[in-house]
């Protein structure tokens, strides 16, 4: 069943390249953005700013899609 509260949007402050910004991401995403941060022995802010990096578009949905992913090659082992 559908966790509404996961979809409540959070703002979260993080540094990248020296500065601090915001992003709004939804709760569940968060959560996830953490086990993946801790799996590979990151700060939400070094995760952040490698995939800020590397992205094309923008740096909440690339977050969004690193999660995706994330959650698909575990139900795909």
């Amino acid at each position: 069943m559908l966790n509404l509260e996961d979809a409540k949007l959070e703002k979260h402050s993080v540094t990248i390249a020296g500065h601090r910004t915001s992003i709004s991401l939804e709760k569940g995403f968060w959560r996830h953005l953490r086990v993946i941060a801790e799996a590979d022995g990151l700060s939400i802010n070094e995760l952040v700013r490698q995939i800020d990096e590397a992205r094309a578009g923008s740096l909440s949905g690339a977050l969004r899609v690193l999660v995706l992913q994330h959650l698909e090659s575990k139900a795909g082992a």
